[in-house]
């Protein structure tokens, strides 16, 4: 088996060990992205002189006996919205691509203090703000399973990555879905981490984050395996107390009461969810079910009031503030895209918009009661098939795409962690599900995500399919 085809736990492993170095393993990562990336453009900045340069320094750290980091020597991907030093944070705008940052954000760095060897960084649409990646920067992504269909977005281009085994890690953020559904379009794990979970902030924005972002982004990772999820976790999650978000909380916790009870909602309320992804559901549940948790189909406190309350806190913040920006630097299906966004949801006034937050408050406490009976929650990621390529620009098209995401955008406001891991398949791509827990508890997820990945069988890598 070449080293590109290995998850990053055995690739850690077998380069801790001296079974592989370090340089080997950045050379076959950078041979498969030659073999696969010319078809996908999920890598769109690519340094293989410093990463074969780091992996040097990696194997030279393993031969003097250094204490070696959890992901010594293993290839990663970083998104372009991102801090890392000496490259640009263009975030898929024209406007920033001399925008060079000078040092790392906290996530990154903590890559970097885990012995990750950074080989790329991947596309993401303009402001990192569509369920597609394109951007008139970088061009357009294509999912390996189906170019006509969209790999997701923001994290677009990790996910795509991952898929085609251009790494076995890859680096995304997600405020309303953005790890998540390109995990589930692109058929491989996506972890969004709990609220405050990960340091992150970038140091060339010093002015601070929109609202927005001070309540719901957070960071994760791209994987093939959940075991790799975990790994990645581990590594990111490490202190920065430069972020006010960032919390000093164990990543396991206490057990449970058992049997751990599971929450299916295969048909999430407030719109139509296709036949594919609620058997991916109910499939999960099955997969659960056998390895003795107790599942049941029952629905969690006030679903489409969670959905409302993000768009009315999302489309308020991003009117006053980056939609300006949009319109003068974003590209055009960015821009169209973000339009029909704000007709669909338009923004609401002060009064309103501090009631939402008030209303934010007590579905917190209601849900934080409802978990204590209910430690997991299982839904689809997204509750239509992914959608083809520039669906969202217009009205209709966007509307479809909000109806789909409603499911998705439930951990984003209520600050919680969510597993995407592939379950079923329809035709070229793999239907799936997200496994969502209370603040701080990934360590639930991603439990019971090995357990239904024991019976889907671990995501293998897979060649791009012409559209």
């Amino acid at each position: 088996m070449e080293l590109w085809q290995l998850d990053a736990t055995e690739l850690a492993r077998l380069i801790r060990s001296g079974r592989a170095s370090a340089r080997e393993a950045v050379q076959s990562c950078l041979a498969r992205m030659d073999a696969v990336n010319p078809a996908i453009n999920a890598v769109v900045r690519r340094f293989d002189e410093q990463a074969l340069a780091d992996a040097d320094a990696a194997d030279a750290a393993r031969a003097r006996g250094d204490a070696l980091g959890p992901l010594h020597g293993v290839p990663v991907t970083t998104k372009i919205n991102v801090d890392q030093q000496g490259l640009p944070t263009d975030n898929g705008v024209v406007a920033y691509k001399d925008l060079v940052a000078t040092e790392d954000s906290p996530v990154v760095a903590n890559l970097r203090r885990a012995g990750a060897v950074f080989i790329g960084r991947t596309n993401a649409p303009a402001f990192s703000m569509r369920v597609m990646s394109d951007n008139a920067l970088h061009g357009r992504t294509l999912n390996p399973r189906d170019a006509a269909i969209t790999p997701g977005g923001s994290s677009g281009g990790a996910g795509a990555a991952v898929a085609a085994a251009i790494g076995p890690i890859a680096h995304g953020n997600d405020i309303g879905g953005s790890v998540r559904i390109p995990a589930n379009c692109c058929g491989v794990v996506g972890l969004r981490t709990a609220f405050g979970r990960v340091p992150a902030f970038n140091p060339s924005a010093p002015g601070g984050r929109p609202i927005g972002g001070q309540l719901m982004s957070t960071q994760g990772p791209h994987t093939r395996s959940v075991r790799d999820a975990r790994l990645a976790l581990a590594a990111m999650a490490q202190a920065d107390r430069r972020d006010w978000k960032w919390a000093d909380m164990p990543l396991a916790g206490p057990a449970p009461a058992r049997p751990i009870r599971v929450a299916l909602v295969a048909e999430p309320p407030g719109g139509a969810t296709h036949p594919a992804q609620a058997a991916a559901v109910r499939q999960a549940g099955r997969h659960l079910a056998a390895a003795g948790y107790a599942v049941e189909e029952t629905l969690p406190p006030d679903l489409p009031q969670v959905v409302a309350l993000w768009h009315r806190l999302c489309a308020t913040d991003s009117a006053l503030g980056l939609w300006p920006l949009m319109q003068q630097v974003g590209d055009a299906d960015a821009q169209e895209a973000m339009r029909a966004w704000l007709q669909l949801h338009p923004p609401v006034d002060l009064a309103t918009f501090s009631a939402t937050l008030q209303a934010r408050d007590a579905l917190l406490m209601r849900w934080q009661v409802w978990f204590e009976q209910w430690p997991l929650l299982v839904m689809p990621v997204l509750c239509d098939l992914p959608p083809p390529q520039r669906a969202d620009v217009t009205l209709d098209g966007h509307r479809a795409i909000l109806d789909s995401m409603r499911s998705a955008l439930v951990a984003p406001l209520l600050g919680l962690p969510g597993l995407a891991l592939p379950v079923g398949a329809h035709g070229r791509l793999r239907t799936g599900v997200q496994i969502m827990s209370t603040r701080w508890r990934e360590d639930l997820c991603l439990d019971a995500g090995e357990v239904v990945e024991a019976g889907e069988g671990v995501v293998a890598p897979i060649d791009p399919v012409a559209g």
